[in-house]
């Protein structure tokens, strides 16, 4: 899937499926799973235990039907892992500019994350596709509110505390989309092999999304 694919797709869905510390054996399956329940966006994050494998692994067998990439990219190192991993796009939970430009050059879209508003203004300059206000459950909604206010020419995604009650909330509030992460992977059930609880909490998420997209 080429960048303006994966592009379309997420401004379709406008979620990002954040995968942290499912093990390498339950990733495509998991994959599977999200997809049944409408997520197509998914990032691995790279302090998961093989992440760099499983992006391989994503890419060779879902690369036609989902937009798949690095999570957690904190540095030049990590940024050079995930591009050498095939990552279709970069999420970081910090603010560093090098990594930004270097995502740039390369065409790979990138969603850094940032806290204050100098932190978004300086991600956006440096060539962010978006911004992740993080941590989106700490600061909350009000936050979330004021940063949009004097920056809403920046698309901001919410990230952590999202959750199918708040997420009209966070639209109305100008948010452009979402990363989920916890909520929807249970850990037991995706070790005894229960992947239907994963397509049912993708679905109840995109449902709720695509309710406030009409």
């Amino acid at each position: 899937m080429n960048k303006e694919q994966g592009l379309q797709l997420l401004e379709q869905t406008r979620v990002i499926a954040i995968v942290r510390g499912v093990e390498q054996k339950h990733i495509s399956a998991v994959a599977g799973a999200l997809l049944a329940g409408g997520i197509s966006v998914m990032e691995v994050t790279l302090n998961t235990p093989g992440a760099t494998d499983m992006i391989k692994e994503l890419q060779a067998n879902y690369s036609d039907k989902m937009f798949i990439g690095a999570g957690t990219v904190l540095d030049m190192d990590d940024a050079k892992l995930a591009l050498d991993a095939g990552a279709a796009f970069f999420v970081t939970p910090n603010t560093d500019e090098d990594v930004i430009r270097f995502a740039a050059e390369h065409s790979i879209p990138i969603y850094p994350g940032a806290m204050t508003p100098t932190e978004v203004v300086k991600a956006w300059k440096a060539g962010a596709t978006a911004v992740k206000l993080f941590p989106t459950g700490s600061l909350g909604l009000t936050y979330f509110k004021d940063v949009q206010g004097p920056l809403s020419h920046i698309p901001m995604l919410a990230v952590g505390g999202v959750r199918t009650d708040n997420i009209a909330d966070y639209f109305a509030a100008g948010c452009y989309g979402f990363g989920v992460g916890g909520s929807l992977f249970n850990k037991e059930d995706i070790a005894a092999g229960r992947y239907e609880s994963v397509t049912n909490e993708a679905r109840k998420v995109t449902d709720c999304v695509q309710a406030c997209l009409k």
